[in-house]
């Protein structure tokens, strides 16, 4: 742990948790000074309900003594693309809207967090902010954005609501880019467990394991403090004892709020001990490439990269084993607890129903090719580089090939 070394952790984010507590979004937004609410979500969280039990509550609040839920835009799809955020940007200005709602999972909030920093840098098209693919702004550069902005995540799993970045997909170049501002995380997060009990096993499964992957990269960063790895080491005992719940089991608010709260202390420990994360940096990577869910993406590479880069997790091993409830005597190899731990995860994979390859995609030899300048070339390879032979070698771990 880097001690000597200037740190910062910043959870600006409020939080109200627990059933039901979206009925407190009106009056929330009315303490932040909004009186016109644009309301952001997708196709599929409006087909199934989850928009509409959001949006009548604002029907609810007595005339003229809150704010007016004046639109609607339910036109993001995954992986928040760029042409989204600006037609939600052009949205927002046509109606007039003072203040955004997020209502969904991580594509919704990072969009929501796009559109945001473009209507407060009076930007049309986001990529104009990210031309090189990260945006990375602290003190002094970055003022606060005074947007009242609440999130109500229907995932457990990017933390979205509270992190300082926001992941913006650039279809020209094919590449996950990425902005970093402290003021762009909500001013307030709403985990209402009910809003996330109908969606799907395998949604919870992969969701959940990117909750799971944020959690052991800032646990693994060579920049994590004591504050990080106590976020990150909470989170890993959550998802180890309610993922498997939650997706057999999904009415289970109990298992649904744990998985909540342990996705959004993840992504804290993740901000803030930012540094070497491979499994995202792949994630990214074949996501921007093939379109793989980043959920999915990260379940698949987490086994694989740990033993791909023993010498990153070897050096908290017993406290993330101990975590997963791995058992490892006093004395033993920190490699045997190492490969134990891995297991422990290929167990999860296999208890919460996710693949441990991308079989289903059918990638090919070439593809692996085209993957290795995508990994290298994704703004979280900055920190932590790696040779062409081992993103190759990770590519040939989760690409089977058929052999003629």
């Amino acid at each position: 742990m880097q001690t000597r070394m200037m740190s910062q952790f910043m959870l600006r984010t409020a939080i109200y948790s627990g059933s039901n507590t979206r009925a407190l979004v009106p009056d929330l937004f009315k303490g932040l000074g909004a009186k016109r609410v644009l309301l952001l979500s997708d196709r599929g969280l409006e087909q199934v309900g989850v928009v509409e039990k959001v949006a009548q509550i604002f029907s609810l609040t007595s005339r003229g003594n809150g704010p007016e839920l004046a639109g609607m835009f339910l036109d993001i799809t995954q992986d928040a693309e760029s042409k989204c955020v600006n037609a939600a940007v052009r949205h927002a200005r046509e109606i007039g809207a003072d203040g955004l709602l997020a209502v969904g999972g991580g594509s919704v909030l990072d969009t929501v967090k796009g559109v945001k920093y473009a209507l407060h840098k009076g930007l049309s098209d986001i990529k104009e902010a990210i031309p090189g693919g990260l945006l990375y702004e602290q003190f002094p550069e970055a003022t606060h954005i005074p947007i009242p902005h609440i999130s109500v995540p229907t995932t457990a799993g990017t933390g979205s609501e509270v992190s300082p970045i926001a992941v913006i997909f650039n279809e020209d170049i094919q590449m996950k880019t990425n902005i970093i501002n402290p003021f762009i995380s909500s001013d307030i997060a709403v985990l209402d467990p009910d809003l996330t009990v109908g969606l799907p096993p395998a949604i919870t499964a992969f969701t959940g394991f990117d909750a799971l992957t944020h959690a052991v990269e800032a646990l693994a960063s060579p920049t994590a403090t004591a504050l990080t790895d106590a976020q990150a080491l909470h989170a890993i005992r959550l998802i180890e004892k309610n993922l498997p719940e939650a997706v057999a089991n999904g009415a289970n608010v109990v298992a649904r709020m744990e998985m909540l709260q342990a996705s959004l202390m993840g992504i804290t420990a993740f901000s803030f001990a930012l540094n070497a994360i491979p499994v995202h940096n792949f994630a990214h990577a074949y996501g921007a490439l093939f379109r793989i869910p980043h959920g999915l993406a990260n379940a698949v590479f987490l086994p694989v990269v740990m033993e791909s880069i023993p010498s990153l997790y070897l050096p908290k091993i017993r406290e993330l084993a101990e975590a997963l409830r791995v058992k490892a005597a006093p004395d033993e190899d920190p490699s045997g607890i190492l490969a134990k731990t891995v297991e422990k995860i290929r167990l999860l994979q296999v208890k919460t129903g996710l693949p441990q390859d991308f079989a289903q995609y059918s990638l090919t030899e070439e593809d692996i090719k085209r993957s290795i300048l995508a990994v290298s070339s994704d703004p979280a390879a900055v920190n932590f580089p790696m040779p062409k032979e081992l993103i190759a070698a990770v590519g040939q771990r989760v690409v089977p090939l058929t052999v003629n």
